[in-house]
C-alpha cells in the first residue's frame, strides 16, 4: 500500500468514527457529518469576551473541538464521570449516542430511544431520560439496564412531551412538559395534548408527581442555581419572546415564589438547554429562532422573507452572569440547543449542536 493510500485509509476511517459510522457498520451516518477545522492559533477566536469579567474562564491555550457529527439534532447531552463518556441525544433518528473520552469514539449508545430528548444523572450515577414522543414519560436505566418508569401521566392524563430535567440534591427530579413531541412528526409522532397547560413538574423521592409551574407557555430547559435556592426555567414562546425566569426555592425545598424574568432573548436569540457553574453563571445554548423580518427583501430578483440577525452570528453559547448580564460567547458553527459540562475535573464543556457535539476546555466548573 503506498503512503497516499495508507493516509486516505487513515482520514476515512477518522471521519468513520467521527460521523458514527463506525457505530453503524458498513452503513452511512443517518445525517450529514461536517468536516471542522479547529482555531489553529491561540487565544481561540471563536471564545469571545463580552465583559471583562469573562476573561477568568477563558482558557487561553484552549480551542473549540468537534468530537462527534452525524446527528440530525443533538439534544440532552450529559456526562458520566466513572465512565469517561457523554451522552447525546440525536431526536429525529431517535438514538442516544456515546462518546468515549478516552478512546475518542463516537458510537450508538441506544437505538430506539423513544426520542429521547434532555438526559441527566441522579445521584446513584443513573441514567434519567425525557422520552420526548409516543412513550411520553421519563425513566431511569438501572445499573443492569433495566428501565424503569418513573412517570408518565398527571392527574390521569398523559404527559405532553418531557424535554428537560434536573435531579436535586435531595434526590427529587423537576423536569419540563411542553409540545414540541407531538406537535409534528419530526421529533416523533403527531398526537393530542391532554394537559391542558404546559408544566414543569416534580418527582418527589416517593414518586409523588406534582405541577410545580404552569403558567409556562413550552417551559423548556431548566436548571437550579448552585446553592439550589433559585430554579431557572426557560420559557420558549409567549412572554412575547424567549426568556429565563427565575423563583426562589423555599426553605422546604419545594416551594416557588418571587417570579422574575432574569434573560430576555430579544426578538432574534433563541434560548433552549444551559447549566449552571459553581459561580452561579448560566452558560446557555443559543442560535437564531428562526423569526423572520416584517418585510421581504429583495433576492435575486425574488421577494424573500428573511431572518432577524444572522445564524451565522447567533450560533453558539452565551453565557451570562448570576444578575443575567451577557459576559462571553462561544461561536459555534452549528446552532446550540444543549450543553453539560463533563471531564475528570468537570471543566470541559460539551455542547450539542445541530449536527455535531462540540467541546471546550474553559476555567470554569459545573454546578453539579
Amino acid at each position: 500500500m503506498t503512503e497516499r493510500s495508507r493516509r486516505s485509509r487513515r482520514l476515512f476511517l477518522q471521519a468513520a468514527a467521527g460521523s458514527g459510522l463506525a457505530a453503524l457498520g458498513a452503513g452511512p451516518a443517518l445525517a450529514q457529518s461536517f468536516p471542522f477545522t479547529p482555531n489553529q492559533r491561540y487565544p481561540d477566536p471563536s471564545v469571545q469576551v463580552l465583559d471583562p469579567s469573562f476573561t477568568r474562564y477563558r482558557i487561553y491555550s484552549s480551542t473549540v473541538e468537534q468530537v462527534g457529527t452525524g446527528m440530525r439534532w443533538a439534544e440532552g447531552p450529559v456526562y458520566f464521570p466513572e465512565g469517561g463518556y457523554v451522552l447525546v441525544s440525536d431526536i429525529p433518528n431517535n438514538r442516544i449516542m456515546k462518546f468515549d473520552e478516552r478512546t475518542g469514539a463516537f458510537t450508538v449508545f441506544r437505538a430506539n430511544a423513544n426520542y429521547a430528548n434532555g438526559n441527566t444523572r441522579d445521584r446513584q450515577g443513573r441514567l434519567v431520560t425525557c422520552e420526548h414522543s409516543v412513550t411520553r414519560r421519563i425513566t431511569r436505566t438501572e445499573r443492569n439496564g433495566q428501565v424503569t418508569v418513573l412517570a408518565d401521566s398527571f392527574e390521569g392524563k398523559r404527559l405532553n412531551a418531557p424535554n428537560d430535567i434536573v435531579v436535586k440534591s435531595d434526590d427529587s427530579i423537576w423536569f419540563t412538559d411542553p409540545l414540541f413531541g407531538i406537535n409534528g412528526e419530526w421529533e416523533g409522532s403527531r398526537a393530542r395534548p391532554e394537559q391542558a397547560t404546559t408544566n414543569v413538574y416534580r418527582i418527589a423521592p416517593d414518586g409523588k408527581v406534582s405541577a410545580m409551574i404552569t403558567d409556562l407557555v413550552n417551559p423548556n430547559g431548566l436548571a437550579f442555581s448552585p446553592d439550589e435556592k433559585k430554579l431557572y426555567v426557560v420559557e420558549w414562546r409567549g412572554t412575547p419572546n424567549r426568556s429565563i425566569w427565575s423563583w426562589d426555592v423555599g426553605a422546604d425545598g419545594v416551594t416557588l415564589s418571587n417570579k422574575t424574568k432574569l434573560i430576555d432573548a430579544a426578538d432574534q436569540g433563541a434560548l433552549d438547554g444551559f447549566r449552571v457553574d459553581r459561580d452561579g453563571n448560566l452558560w446557555c445554548g443559543w442560535g437564531s429562532n428562526g423569526a423572520l423580518q416584517p418585510e421581504p427583501a429583495d433576492v435575486n430578483g425574488r421577494k424573500v422573507f428573511q431572518l432577524r440577525g444572522k445564524s451565522e452570528d447567533l450560533d453558539g453559547v452565551m453565557v451570562f452572569n448570576p444578575a443575567g448580564k451577557p459576559i462571553g460567547f462561544i461561536k459555534l458553527p452549528e446552532r446550540c440547543a444543549n450543553l453539560t459540562f463533563g471531564g475528570p475535573k468537570n471543566n470541559r464543556l460539551y455542547m450539542a449542536s445541530c449536527h455535531s457535539l462540540y467541546a471546550l476546555y474553559v476555567e470554569s466548573h459545573g454546578a453539579t
